[in-house]
């Protein structure tokens, strides 16, 4: 249904959809870029929907101020790095590293990003290939392969082919919780679905996990922040 903006300080553009399966107008904010989202069921007018949205504007205007900005990846730049806080700082040489509280990034300045960004992805696939093999081992049933994405709707995923895939930003979160999100896409080999049988093999595989799914519902959103 296209955008709309709502006068005030700051003006606040609205992204409006209508959804059959809508009961009442909603708006949501994202977590991932604070856009706001105005649903509109059936039969419901724009104007009224608008009207709904500028009783609530001063909760969007709060909501959205309360949404970190993005962080531009550079040197002088922190970066969450396996649940650690890194500095970008600059070194000769050409491999990147971890050095104590600095991530040490070789060449040009202005690829400073470009280069951490190919890092976190290579730490990643060696992460969680290494927890994969692992959690399939443990099941006794092999995948097909790893692929790692840019995904913001989910950390992974499952083909009944066995294939599996995963978000590189994983490598920024804490090491628990890349491994709970490697043993919850290998149960799917054996369960297909989120029945309770595959939340039994999940925590045969990994034990509890309240803790990572929590971390990846509250903090998760967050490493999206990150442009590289």
């Amino acid at each position: 249904m296209g955008q709309r903006v709502l006068p005030g300080n700051p003006p606040l553009t609205l992204t409006l959809r209508r959804s059959a399966r809508a009961r009442r107008i909603a708006l949501r904010v994202s977590a991932l870029d604070g856009g706001i989202t105005l649903t509109l069921p059936e039969g419901a007018s724009e104007a009224e929907a608008l009207a709904f949205a500028r009783s609530k504007a001063d909760w969007l205007r709060a909501r959205t101020a309360e949404r970190p900005g993005a962080v531009a990846v550079a040197l002088g730049a922190a970066l969450p790095v396996e649940g650690r806080v890194l500095t970008l700082a600059p070194v000769e040489g050409r491999s990147v590293r971890a050095e104590g509280d600095l991530l040490r990034v070789p060449g040009p300045a202005g690829q400073a990003g470009a280069r951490a960004q190919g890092w976190l992805k290579a730490l990643a696939r060696d992460r969680l290939a290494a927890a994969a093999d692992r959690h399939a081992a443990a099941l006794g049933l092999p995948y097909n392969r790893i692929t790692l994405r840019d995904t913001r709707s989910r950390w992974g995923s499952c083909s009944s082919a066995g294939a599996l895939s995963f978000s590189w930003r994983l490598a920024m979160a804490p090491p628990e919780v890349l491994d709970y999100v490697a043993a919850h896409e290998v149960a799917h080999l054996a369960e297909m679905n989120h029945s309770p049988a595959f939340w039994a093999v999940v925590r045969r595989l990994y034990g509890p996990c309240e803790a990572p799914r929590r971390w990846l519902r509250e903090e998760g959103p967050g490493l999206h922040r990150y442009r590289f």
